[in-house]
């Protein structure tokens, strides 16, 4: 029983564990996860907090979700968490939530660009601005791919009426059930909690013929941690502790350049996308049960 489980735990005297290699971790194929000081500290300020939060459930099986921006450290949270929790004789199973769009990264972000651009141009003519020269500009602008670009505003006015219908568009497309498979996320979640020993998740890699599933035995597990930018979103059902690591636009940015997880992480299209993903993660924080901020102060959900 998990609540016994629980009530063993003395938080009074609980102290991180050493790292060991068998560090538990998402099940997103090829993610790699690097554990540093502030991942640790964030964690280890984190873990009571989850305790005492769990403590309130009188519940076999327990959902929790991280998350945050892209690249705020959301899989090494999860993973400390999962880690810090067998350790207590709890167990626990990492799920990454980027298995779970529809389409393959190289794919999605041709979808974004593409609905960006297609309802950008129905903008343009919606405000009379379109015309054979504006299109031609713009050919060069999409050639250079700075056609998100604000500041090209100041040189072209008409791209104010583009941008803003682009992006209202995208804003319509990102982290929703067009873009996110959360009828699947929610089918797991209710196998999950209805005690299935074993149930079958979704393996996604960077190609298109790199899908496929995994059985996993989910006999002996008490809690599942969804480590995902929209794992606070309304659409997914069942989830218990939503845990919001918040971050800015920019403190994002930087973490993903640090990552290294893509080679357009200045561009001004992947901007826009972090700015509308923030958006979403500040309309959804404060439903969150615990939040972080970057420096490892915990926020009040309220205040959002």
């Amino acid at each position: 029983m998990l609540k016994e489980k629980l009530e063993k735990i003395d938080l009074n005297s609980w102290k991180k564990p050493e790292l060991s290699e068998d560090l538990p971790h998402g099940d997103m194929p090829g993610d790699k996860i690097k554990i540093d000081e502030s991942h640790e500290a964030k964690a280890e300020k984190i873990f009571p907090a989850l305790i005492e939060k769990m403590k309130g459930f009188d519940k076999d099986k327990l959902v929790v979700t991280v998350f945050g921006g892209s690249g705020v450290g959301k899989s090494e949270i999860a993973s400390l968490l999962a880690y810090y929790l067998i350790d207590q004789g709890i167990n626990a199973y990492v799920l990454s939530g980027d298995n779970y769009p529809f389409r393959i990264p190289m794919y999605n972000d041709a979808e974004r660009f593409s609905i960006f651009r297609s309802e950008g141009l129905k903008g343009l003519l919606k405000s009379g601005e379109y015309s054979a020269d504006v299109q031609k500009k713009l050919d060069e602008l999409w050639k250079d791919e700075i056609d998100p670009d604000p500041k090209m505003v100041n040189e072209y006015p008409w791209l104010a009426s583009y941008q803003k219908a682009g992006r209202r568009a995208l804003k319509e497309y990102l982290g929703t059930d067009k873009e996110q498979d959360y009828v699947q996320v929610n089918q797991i979640l209710n196998a999950f909690k209805a005690g299935e020993d074993k149930i079958y998740l979704k393996r996604m890699g960077r190609s298109e013929e790199a899908r496929w599933y995994d059985e996993v035995d989910f006999s002996e597990t008490d809690v599942l941690i969804i480590e995902w930018t929209h794992g606070g979103n309304k659409n997914i059902e069942g989830i218990d502790i939503p845990i919001l690591l918040n971050s800015t636009p920019e403190e994002t940015r930087e973490h993903r350049r640090l990552r290294a997880r893509d080679g357009k992480t200045d561009s001004a299209f992947t901007t826009m996308v972090l700015e509308i993903e923030q958006e979403e993660l500040d309309d959804r924080a404060s439903s969150a049960a615990i939040i972080i901020s970057k420096a490892g102060e915990f926020l009040d959900p309220a205040d959002f």
